[in-house]
Parts: structure tokens; sequence; C-alpha cells
């Protein structure tokens, strides 16, 4: 892992600063502390912040090929590399390290853009080709590590994180109020958006290229659901049950096989749910790695799990870290969190990771496997069951029976368990659009869009779904896979594997690594017939079945708990954090320009009187929170940036000017 950075200038007579190329990568020092790169010539900087994790002592980055007129920085991890060098080597290609980072190098000399296709991996990369004076920077299938850019002035700038460009002299940070709305209505901007105005990511499974004065970004891979191509006579799979149990256990062994390569010693996380304790179970089994877990622990009951943590860490016998979190730590480290998210979040659920990732980090740790993905590629969340069951009342929407099987969704929602006749008004909203695309999402959305009305006037229109791009075939994918769809495109990438992934481990120079965003399993599960993911309202069906051989019954058994955090009592019990009270004053509301002053007052208000906020309250105050953090640090600029290592740094300075 690494962080990344560069500069393209538009124009061969730009002089490209070593100070800026210095500045933008020493501001991802927590990325890759181990050492820094710097690459320079008449048109291109390339900079690199390593975290050493494989070839300690020989993989140093920028790499170039074998003559020096490719150049490379890369942020990630190709799994498959080992499979890969002696396939090159076969070509004539000649290595000088033992580094994945050299292996994709070769295989763009080889295929060029097509060399994507075949890696396995989570990255970021940025490749400087001064044959073809092409710059081309590309992101993994799902978007596990974020890449971003900014045309500012004549040039084009790119960066692992957007506090990057802020080391550039005179760039400057305003917000983009359609992303903002985004945020608060899917949980975070959708790509190519950020927060910001004139800063854009790359999605996921695409490449940009700039050449020839024009830049150009295209899909390399995109989510396909469409069904299997082994059918039996009735529609249903030609495959036996046990054939695909075979099968997706296989996938699911390997992906998590090849990602314990490294050179460094790697741990996982254990929640004490389903997907981490399967993904520790198969290292313990299937690997002669001895395995430290870590997890969280929290004060408030209602959110902890520590006790199913325990049991699974005495029954695989692993060395169990727990980092034990209250509320009161959740508002310390908010601001911290912040700075690394980039975005406003709507959930306190980030800063646990933050300080989870911190253990990791003290305990000697570079890497970690994880289980997100699970959830998504197997339909194992309650919005799956909610498409599901609003479908089957809206076939007989007189019925008194059918809403009563809303009550088996949402338990840690604490009013959809006390009020029937809520329940039902809740989920009969848009009860009968069932020919929406959006169907699956609509109450979500329209949900967490109630946030909205807490901005400015100008800024409460919502947002237009038709924004969101769907594919040509979606219409001839099951209603389970198009909302699977819209799960992983809005919500995956933009803030699970970001806010809550990438970020807050990379805050400690902490790896994630995700067996189940293995792209093989990804294409392997969505292929599958629905009832292998979601059977009547039993999720994540074919993982049980697996997970039954390798976890106790009580663990492969429960029933999915989503990972929340407390809210109200991190930032209003007393004390309450000290920068609280100055954020959300009249004063900073109006600088910022975002808020109503009024409704913030009230709720702010609320919030500290009373003991329980509704559900769209708790989400309004930590949108609201975090974005005027937002502004404080990146648009007002009141975040120092680090400027200062004890590591060396390497420059290779080719400039002729």
């Amino acid at each position: 892992m690494c962080g990344i950075s560069g500069i393209y200038n538009f124009t061969a007579n730009n002089l490209i600063s070593l100070d800026v190329l210095r500045a933008m990568i020493l501001a991802l020092h927590h990325r890759g502390p181990d050492e820094f790169g710097i690459y320079r010539d008449d048109q291109v900087g390339l900079a690199s912040a390593r975290l050493s994790i494989i070839d300690l002592a020989g993989g140093s980055q920028p790499i170039s090929n074998e003559d020096g007129t490719i150049w490379i920085v890369f942020n990630g991890e190709i799994f498959n590399y080992v499979e890969l060098r002696p396939l090159l080597e076969k070509k004539g290609h000649q290595f000088t390290t033992k580094t994945d980072t050299e292996v994709i190098l070769h295989l763009y000399e080889e295929y060029g853009t097509d060399c994507l296709n075949r890696l396995n991996g989570q990255f970021a990369i940025g490749i400087w080709d001064s044959n073809t004076k092409t710059l081309l920077l590309a992101r993994d299938r799902l978007g596990i590590r974020p890449l971003f850019y900014s045309q500012y002035h004549q040039s084009l700038l790119f960066a692992s994180e957007i506090k990057s460009f802020l080391a550039v002299p005179g760039f400057n940070l305003e917000y983009d109020l359609q992303a903002l709305r985004q945020a608060f209505t899917y949980w975070a901007p959708q790509p190519p958006r950020t927060p910001f105005e004139n800063v854009k990511q790359i999605p996921p499974g695409h490449y940009l290229l700039y050449r020839q004065n024009r830049l150009i970004i295209e899909p390399y891979w995109q989510l396909s659901f469409e069904e299997e191509i082994h059918q039996g006579k009735n529609g249903g799979s030609s495959r036996s049950e046990k054939e695909i149990l075979e099968q997706f256990s296989a996938l699911l062994i390997d992906a998590t096989r090849i990602r314990l390569r490294a050179d460094v010693p790697v741990g996982a996380y254990l929640s004490g749910g389903l997907d981490s304790s399967t993904i520790a179970a198969i290292i313990r089994k299937y690997t002669e790695t001895l395995l430290d877990s870590f997890s969280i622990a929290f004060s408030t009951k209602e959110f902890n799990e520590s006790d199913f943590q325990q049991e699974m860490a005495r029954y695989l016998g692993t060395r169990h870290q727990v980092i034990h979190c209250t509320p009161d730590d959740i508002g310390r480290v908010f601001p911290e969190v912040i700075w690394h998210t980039e975005s406003p979040i709507l959930r306190t659920s980030p800063a646990p990771m933050f300080l989870l990732s911190k253990l990791v980090q003290e305990n000697g740790y570079k890497v970690v496997l994880t289980g997100e993905g699970a959830d998504e590629i197997l339909a194992g969340y309650d919005i799956f069951k909610e498409m599901k069951i609003r479908r089957f009342v809206a076939k007989d929407p007189a019925s008194s029976l059918r809403p009563l099987l809303f009550k088996k969704l949402y338990s840690d929602i604490p009013r959809l368990r006390e009020s029937s006749e809520f329940v039902m008004a809740f989920f009969q909203r848009r009860l009968m659009e069932t020919n929406s695309p959006f169907y699956s999402h609509f109450i979500r959305w329209e949900n967490t869009a109630r946030t909205l009305k807490f901005f400015k006037n100008s800024f409460k229109d919502g947002v237009d779904y038709e924004e969101l791009l769907i594919p040509a075939d979606f219409t001839r994918w099951s209603k389970l896979a198009q909302a699977q769809y819209l799960e992983m495109v809005t919500f995956l990438s933009p803030y699970l594997l970001s806010s809550q992934g990438d970020r807050p481990a990379m805050a400690h120079s902490v790896e994630g690594r995700f067996p189940f965003l293995d792209y093989r399993l990804v294409e392997f599960c969505n292929q599958l017939p629905d009832n292998f993911k979601l059977r009547g309202l039993n999720e994540k069906y074919l993982l049980r079945k697996f997970a039954s051989a390798l976890l106790p019954e009580e663990i492969w058994k429960r029933k999915k708990r989503p990972y929340r955090a407390p809210i109200k009592a991190s930032f209003f019990s007393n004390p309450q954090p000290e920068y609280l009270n100055d954020l959300l004053s009249e004063k900073s509301i109006i600088k910022s320009g975002i808020f109503n002053p009024l409704a913030v007052k009230k709720l702010v208000m609320k919030a500290s009187n009373e003991a329980q906020l509704s559900e769209i309250e708790e989400m309004a105050i930590v949108g609201i929170i975090s974005t005027q953090i937002l502004d404080d640090q990146f648009i007002q600029k009141n975040h120092p940036l680090i400027q200062t290592t004890y590591a060396p740094i390497k420059v290779i300075d080719k400039m002729i000017i």
C-alpha cells in the first residue's frame, strides 16, 4: 500500500517544482510512512509514499521499465502477481525487483490498457509513458482504493487523497452543492463527483488517459448480473447445489489465500458476525498462518458484540486484541476522522474503525483481512428483504397479513419495533411503483433525504434519481439483482469502502484486504439464481451453507446485525467535545453557508435537552457536524499538512529545461 500523487503539465515548458511534488506526497505521509520517491521530467512529476509490504528492501517507487521510458506509481496490491510474473518473463521482460508494482509495469508494456483486465487486486495506478506522451490513471474494479484528479491551470493533478492538492500553491476548494445533496441522500457523493467542485474521482473499474491534449475516461470492467449460462429445463441452474457450493468454496478459499501474500504479518478483523468469522476460519483451517485478530468492544450495550467476538477468538485460537470504545472516544477523534474521510458522513461508524486501525498499528501490523463485501454479493442487508416484502405486499395491497412481514426488518431501529401503524405507513410509501428501477431503494433514499430540510432554502431541492446511470441490460436482471446493483454502485464503493474502509484504516497505515470482493467471486455470485443468495427471507444462504462446516452453530446461524456506533451520546454528553460549540454556532453556520442557522439551532437544542433523537435527526446531526468540520479543514484550510518526515526521500530528476 502507498499514497500516490502527481502532476502532468499540458504544456511542456511549465516547470514542475520538486518542492510541490514533495509537499503533495508528504501530505499523504500516513498512507506510506516507510519511504518516499519522486520522479520528474519535462512534462510529468510522479510521487509515492510507500507502506512496504512486498519486497521490503527492493520495492522503492517510482519504478521504471528496462530502458527508463515508462514509469509507475502504485497504491494497492496485485494478488495474482506471482502467477503473472513468469508469463511476462517468458515474453522477455526483465525484472529488477520482486514487487507486484513492476509486474503491472511490464504488463502495461505488453498489453497497454488491457493489462487492467488481467489484474486481480485492489489498486490505484499512475503510469507515465514517455514514448507516447501518455498518462494513464486507473482504479480497481470495485473502487477499494481511491484516486482523485483535478485540472488546475495548465496541468492535471492526481492523488490518492484530496488533501494532497492543498499542498499546491494557490489551490483552493469549494463545495459542490449537488454532491452534498447526494451525500445527504445516498450517504456519499456519487462518482465522479466529490464534495468539492473542482475535484473529481475516477469511478471504480475505469481508467483515465491523457494524451494529445485529450482527456478520456473509459470503463474496463462493469458490474453485470446476467443469469448464468448453465441453465436447466425450467430456467433454474443446471448445476446442483453441491456443485455450486463447491465452486463458491474454492473461489472464496483461494481469494483468502492469495490475500495473505505479504512479506509482513497479516491479521484479521473479527466482528463476531458471519462474514469476518468465515474469513478468519478459512485462514486458520486452510493455511499455516498464525493469526492475530482485532475487534471493537463498545461500552454502550446496544452496540456491543464482544461476547461473539471472544467466542470466535477462542474457537479459532487467535491472539485477540480489543479496542474498547466509548461515546467520548468517538466525539474526541471525530475531527481527525473527517480529515481522513474527506467527505460528509451521516453515521459515526467510521470513528471506531479509526480507533481499531490504530490498535492494529500499535501491535505492529500493516495488513488485515476483513469480511466486507459479503452482504453486497450475497444479499445480506435488510434492504433486500424490504424490497422482496414490498413487492409481495404490492401484489395484494388490501391484505392485512402481508404487511406483518415488515416487522422482521431493521431490528436496530427502535421506532420500527414499537408501532405497527408507523411500520405499515413507513414501508408502504410508493408501494405500487414496482416498475421503477429505483424501487428497492426508494424508502432508504427518501428517508435519508429528509435531512435536507436542515439546508438553506436554496439547497432543499432533492436529488433526481435519474442522475444514476442504469446499464442497458438492467431490466433483464432479476429484481434482487437490480437492488444489489444499486447497493454496490451507490453505497459500497462511495461510502463503505471509503469512509468506513480505506480512509480510517490508512489513517494509521493499515491496509485492509477483502476476499469477498475478489472479482472472480463477485462475478460468480452475480450469475447465481436469487435463491442461493436470499432464500425466502434468509440472507446469504450459500455462505451459511459453506460456513456451517467451519463455525459454531450460533455464529453461522446468527442473523445479520448492522454495524453501528453511538451518535447523540458521542457529541451531547457531559462534557461535550471542545470543538462542538464553536462549530455549531450561528456564526460558523452562516460562514459555511450550507445550513439553515435556525434549523440547526433547534436541532442542537433538542439534542442537548432530550433523551432521544429520531433516526433522521441523528443522521442530520452527524451530517451537519461533519460538513462543518470539512469546511473548516479543507475550505478554510485550518488543518495543517504534514511537511516533515524522518523517512528517506529518493528523487529521480530527468528535467532538461
